[in-house]
This record gives C-alpha cells, sequence and structure tokens, in this order.
C-alpha cells in the first residue's frame, strides 16, 4: 500500500511540475484554453462593422482579391470538414471597391459579368437594407453604398432561412 500511495505522490507531483512549466513557457501571450467566440472575433471587414451573424456558423477566414479593377474584401464562415473532409460555406460578408461601381444599376451590371449569370434571366428583387438600396436573389443580397463602394452578403439557405439573410446585410455596414 505505502508504495502505492508514493507512487501517486511521485506522479502527482510530477504532473504539477509539467503542468507549471508548460504554463510558464507559454507565457503571458499564450490563448486563452476557450477561443472566443465568432462574435468576438475581429468584428469589422474593409472598414465595415459586423453587428450580427447567426448562431451556429462555422470559423471565419478573410480574404483580399481583385476582378476587372474591383477590389473585393471578404469574411468566410465555414463548417466542417465533413467525414469526407469537406467543407461547407455557411456565411459570406464582402465589400467591393471599385470606379464602375458607380450605382444600383452598374453593381448589378457588374455581378452579371463576375457572376456568369445571364441577364436576360438572373431578375432580383429590389429592397432596402438600412438605408441603402439593394437586390436579392436566391441565398444573396447586394446593395449600393456610395459611388465606389458596394457590399454583398450570402448565406447557406439550406441551413439559414431568408430572415438571417436580410438581418446579417443590415447589420453590415460602413463603421459610423
Amino acid at each position: 500500500m505505502r508504495r502505492i500511495v508514493a507512487r501517486s505522490a511521485v506522479a502527482l507531483a510530477a504532473l504539477g511540475v509539467w503542468a507549471t512549466a508548460t504554463a510558464a513557457a507559454a507565457g503571458p501571450s499564450a490563448p486563452p484554453a476557450a477561443f472566443p467566440s465568432i462574435e468576438q472575433r475581429t468584428p469589422t471587414v474593409d472598414g465595415f462593422v459586423i453587428e450580427h451573424l447567426p448562431g451556429g456558423i462555422g470559423a471565419p477566414s478573410d480574404f483580399e482579391y481583385e476582378w476587372e479593377d474591383v477590389i473585393f474584401h471578404s469574411r468566410v464562415w465555414e463548417t466542417g470538414p465533413d467525414p469526407q473532409g469537406a467543407f461547407k460555406v455557411d456565411l459570406t460578408v464582402k465589400t467591393l471597391r471599385g470606379a464602375k461601381l458607380t450605382d444600383l444599376e452598374a453593381l448589378k451590371a457588374f455581378l452579371v459579368e463576375y457572376e456568369e449569370r445571364d441577364p436576360a434571366t438572373w431578375q432580383p428583387t429590389p429592397l432596402k437594407v438600412g438605408p441603402y438600396n439593394a437586390l436579392t436573389i436566391d441565398n444573396e443580397v447586394f446593395y449600393f453604398i456610395e459611388p465606389g463602394l458596394a457590399a454583398e452578403v450570402s448565406i447557406d439557405r439550406d441551413r439559414f432561412p431568408e430572415e438571417e439573410l436580410i438581418a446579417t446585410a443590415v447589420g453590415f455596414h460602413p463603421e459610423p
């Protein structure tokens, strides 16, 4: 019995030394045990605040790219991997900046080209997103902010209702 107690005490002491050494090596800048919630991570993209996110979205990644003299800044939330190793996009918010974005119709014309849509059949519905004129179709809403600046939000409509798409778009706007 004495051997078991002695070995247990040695094992516990060794574990305590190891945990203390590991914590000391990590230093004060080590990440907390639990990661911050999605809402606590950088709540802006390219000068736009993100005030609403649907519950249950995955991890975010940021991207910057350019097409036809329009610069995109986006944040994409994905869940996965699934059993086959694939990830699924839950939500995307984007800013679009470029001189050719002069009004909502110019934005629509740009998106027809960018998304390779048939202008005869791609007929989004007008709506307001906060104070901005917008268009929506299927899983996306895009809106004109001012000359040279627009925004777009898309969502996985298999998982989230249209109300979440609109609420996210209303909450994605230029910082005050």
